[in-house]
């Protein structure tokens, strides 16, 4: 299959068009809806999401560690981040900018139907994250 990742990622991680060609961007490479995690996003959601990333990073960066296809299924392990800016959303509640690099690790499990991406299984790192930056901490156990 061949599938493009880069072209992927770099819907996330540069900076967007304006207006309507935004959204068509990520039609190209999702279907509108897609489901994220079992939940269905819009085509506007995943932009509203990709700006928040790029507006959360200054000197974004990604690099593919890993990717496998089979069939219908692309799985890609990547590392996406840079000096954070902005606040950055996470399953703990927003980051506030830290102005220090951080870094997300990240894999996804895609479903590709006519091309697109139909379906969306993705794990990262956050706690990784968070505790590189101080955010969080973990303390012994008794």
């Amino acid at each position: 299959m061949a599938f493009d990742v880069d072209r992927l990622l770099r819907l996330w991680t540069e900076p967007l068009p304006g207006g309507p060609a935004a959204e068509e961007a990520f039609r190209a490479v999702y279907t509108d809806p897609v489901t994220v995690n079992g939940s269905a996003l819009s085509a506007a959601d995943l932009l509203a999401r990709a700006r928040a990333l790029q507006q959360a990073f200054a000197d974004a960066q990604r690099q593919v560690v890993s990717v496998v296809e089979d069939g219908d299924r692309v799985a890609v392990a990547f590392r996406m981040g840079g000096r954070q800016v902005g606040p950055l959303a996470t399953s703990a509640g927003p980051l506030p900018p830290t102005g220090r690099h951080v870094e997300l690790r990240v894999v996804d499990v895609l479903t590709v139907t006519g091309g697109r991406i139909s379906d969306v299984w993705m794990v990262a790192d956050e706690l990784g994250a968070l505790a590189a930056v101080g955010a969080v901490r973990l303390v012994p156990g008794p």
